[in-house]
């Protein structure tokens, strides 16, 4: 009785030093985004500057991800990270967008692929399974809403299928992000699904500008990277606790 006892404490407290060690790991990431928000304005111009600035809290999650989980990363979250600071450099010039959405696109696949991995616990039911036919209902819903204003883009003929496609694999990821009943990585799927929505509105001039609405967009897709980011490395660690309390 005392092992067992002394074995929950001991694990009690191995959660709690490492929880503290990764808020202290993300600090950089918070300065970084608070720079970006105190740096950037409406009239910012694109410059190599900006896309640094923009990418850089992206950057160090990846490398707080990284840190921590290794290697077996790369392919993964780190690499969804990786690809996700390409996609925000991509967007500081509007004339890369489609180079930058084919970035996240690679990014949605990679977070995918993470979320289906031993891992993280598959929750399956019909709770779960009506939530997955909720977001592609509507995801599709969305796209039938866009079309009328996809048409009217200058560059149209590659946008609508482009958009289709992210669409469909954003909603992927996000219903793979509830499958894993990852509090943290659940909410990161969603709020990047958030960000992306209310992005989408205002490039293809579906609603009025919005006073704050680069502060929504940015402030949701830090948020959802930060997120999934955390939930990576609780899944590995709980995976780790999980090996420990089993040897």
């Amino acid at each position: 009785m005392m092992d067992i006892l002394e074995t929950d404490a001991y694990d009690r407290r191995k959660r709690r030093n490492t929880s503290c060690a990764l808020f202290l790991s993300l600090l950089p990431f918070f300065l970084s985004a608070a720079v970006f928000f105190y740096l950037w304005t409406p009239d910012s111009t694109a410059s190599i500057i900006s896309a640094g600035v923009k990418s850089a809290p992206t950057l160090l999650l990846a490398a707080v991800v990284l840190s921590w989980n290794g290697g077996q990363s790369v392919l993964g979250v780190v690499g969804g990270l990786l690809f996700s600071a390409v996609g925000d450099c991509c967007l500081v010039w509007p004339e890369l967008f489609l180079h930058g959405m084919g970035a996240f696109a690679v990014a949605h696949l990679l977070y995918s692929f993470t979320f289906l991995s031993s891992r993280y616990t598959a929750h399956s039911s019909s709770w779960t399974r009506s939530l997955y036919l909720i977001l592609f209902t509507v995801g599709g819903g969305f796209y039938i809403y866009i079309y009328p204003f996809l048409q009217k883009a200058p560059n149209s003929d590659a946008l609508l299928p482009a958009v289709g496609v992210y669409i469909v694999l954003i909603v992927l990821m996000g219903a793979l992000a509830i499958r894993t009943r990852n509090v943290a990585t659940l909410l990161g799927g969603l709020s990047f699904m958030v960000s992306d929505v209310s992005l989408a509105l205002q490039v293809f001039k579906v609603t009025a500008p919005m006073e704050h609405g680069n502060t929504l967009v940015m402030v949701t897709y830090y948020l959802a990277q930060l997120l999934i980011a955390v939930g990576d490395v609780n899944a590995v660690k709980k995976e780790d606790f999980a090996k420990w309390k089993s040897s």
